[in-house]
């Protein structure tokens, strides 16, 4: 008997396109996951600047101390739903590369710019870019709430989270002095200053209710996910997060001035305001869960019997697998990820120019000494004064001129904060979000035009500021390099495209202050204010460079 080999022919089946180039799932091949973890190795070293300062955040800034949970959320939320994730593995879309391409654009801009907002963001659309090439879009939209969940750990921009706690000690101050009246404590609010006679106290900006805020929005919005029910009442249980903070943070504050009306300013300070904090954390994190459940019985249908019935813990979804889906990977028959190397790729080369980024020198020019910085510009005569610790400590100043000149019975208050270099967040804080926390309301605020000796005009903010009967005018802008600046917004812009153009990040921020006498006018104190900014233009090159 003779015997002839069997042939068995092998047809590799093309698999079938969908958008933008997904396919049919099928699983990663070797090759593919390994381009899947040097994807995220090679991210990860890119982004380690702005990773630190994240943590650094999260571990010592208590508005954000909530960050540190919400990776650990994300990931058991997208664990919870691996049994639907599953199937669209291997289903990756060019969507995904499209993603990290742009978020290497907005890496370069923040890097370049110095916004860590962006560059965190940045960050993010990477880890969404590389999930869209591993399952593909509709996998994508699965794990969308992790992914967006994320987000809620990133501060706010620093402009931005200066006004809004500037508004928040505002608001809280007025509750609170609200709070003490209504228990009969005489109390007065000035700006964020709650008088109380003997005793004032002052609402700061730790007081302002972030760090209630921050994550118990992060909490709610969780719940508002995980609850099953009508959409109207998870974007409630949402959306009364907000107000429950700020509504028992100045509670909270009224308390403490009737502690400190009766035992003395002692009872604002140490362990028992600490723990007193973290009481109210819970009692508003309490009333979101009862609100839930209170929304849980307003319904047609029956009521739930347990918090199971009332959160959409999948837990079949931790044993049971789905019928027909093996989650067991052969990498024989597995196939190779085109999406997955290119954005390999993409970040290989964001990883090429961020060396390049780092690697140019920036400029810092030569500069004088503010010491030098003359006493004596025209009849003003100045005075040269010392900032306390605690405030240099927040702004990290490389130099500083702080002084007041007076002229007759003629004031004004002379402040130039200097940074050689405005590279990872060293920025000027701006007096718009500042003035509040030293108990000032800020009546007006606008921009005019102060004008230089040469007869060319530039612009200024200009603030009317009161603090009870006490009025001050404010003028302050910004110089950066060879600009005269007002807008905050133009600051940036102008930042990232030196950094570009010049390699130079250096700058200022100049303000003056002076009272608004009873016998003078607001007129008059501009006047006075713009004739004395026009001499401190004419010394500022000297310390400020062009």
């Amino acid at each position: 008997m003779s015997t002839r080999p069997v042939m068995i022919e092998t047809t590799i089946q093309p698999q079938p396109e969908t958008q933008c180039g997904e396919r049919e799932a099928s699983p990663l091949s070797f090759r593919s996951w390994a381009g899947l973890i040097l994807s995220l190795a090679l991210a990860i070293y890119i982004y380690s600047d702005t990773l630190s300062f994240l943590l650094d955040n999260w571990l010592y800034d208590d508005n954000y101390s909530h960050g540190l949970f919400i990776p650990v959320i994300s990931l058991f939320l997208i664990w919870n739903a691996r049994r639907e994730l599953w199937p669209h593995v291997g289903r990756g879309s060019w969507w995904g590369a499209i993603i990290v391409a742009a978020a290497g654009i907005l890496f370069v801009v923040g890097e370049a710019g110095t916004l860590h907002f962006l560059l965190h963001i940045s960050f993010w659309m990477i880890l969404a870019g590389l999930t869209v090439c591993v399952v593909g879009v509709q996998g994508a939209r699965t794990s969308a709430f992790p992914l967006l969940y994320l987000l809620t750990a990133i501060p706010l921009p620093g402009l931005l989270h200066q006004t809004l706690s500037g508004q928040l000690q505002l608001l809280s101050s007025s509750l609170g002095v609200g709070c003490l009246q209504l228990v009969g404590v005489m109390a007065y609010q000035e700006g964020n200053v709650i008088d109380l006679g003997p005793i004032q106290l002052q609402v700061v900006e730790a007081c302002s209710g972030l760090r209630y805020l921050f994550p118990l929005v992060s909490l709610s919005l969780l719940c508002a996910y995980l609850y099953q029910d009508r959409f109207w009442k998870r974007a409630l249980v949402f959306l009364s997060s907000v107000p429950i903070a700020v509504m028992l943070n100045g509670f909270r504050i009224g308390m403490i001035g009737v502690l400190v009306d009766n035992f003395g300013s002692a009872a604002a300070e140490g362990f028992g305001h600490f723990f007193e904090g973290w009481i109210f954390f819970v009692a508003s994190l309490g009333i979101v869960l009862g609100e839930i459940w209170l929304l849980g019985h307003v319904s047609a249908g029956t009521s739930p019997k347990d918090w199971g019935q009332l959160l959409r813990l999948k837990r079949s979804g931790l044993s049971e697998p789905m019928p027909g889906v093996s989650m067991r990977a052969d990498v024989r028959v597995l196939r190779f990820s085109p999406q997955l190397w290119c954005s390999f790729g993409l970040i290989g080369i964001l990883a090429v120019g961020s060396s390049a980024l780092v690697k140019s020198e920036e400029i810092i020019p030569s500069r004088s000494a503010f010491l030098d910085f003359r006493m004596q510009l025209g009849p003003w005569q100045g005075v040269a004064l010392a900032m306390e610790k605690q405030y240099l400590d927040v702004l990290k100043l490389d130099d500083y001129l702080l002084a007041n000149y007076a002229n007759d019975r003629q004031a004004i208050n002379l402040y130039v904060g200097y940074y050689g270099s405005q590279q990872k967040g060293r920025t000027p804080h701006s007096p718009a979000a500042c003035i509040p926390g030293g108990g000032w309301a800020i009546n007006s605020l606008n921009v005019v035009d102060a004008r230089l000796q040469a007869g060319s005009a530039f612009p200024v903010n200009r603030a009317v500021i009161q603090k009870g009967d006490e009025k001050q005018l404010v003028l302050y802008w910004f110089k950066q390099r060879d600009r005269l600046l007002a807008q905050e917004g133009l600051v940036k812009f102008y930042l990232f495209w030196d950094s570009v153009i010049k390699h130079r990040s250096d700058g200022a921020l100049v303000r003056l202050v002076t009272p608004i006498l009873s016998q003078d006018d607001e007129t008059a104190a501009e006047r006075r204010l713009l004739e004395f900014a026009e001499l401190v233009s004419t010394e500022l090159p000297r310390f400020v460079p062009d």
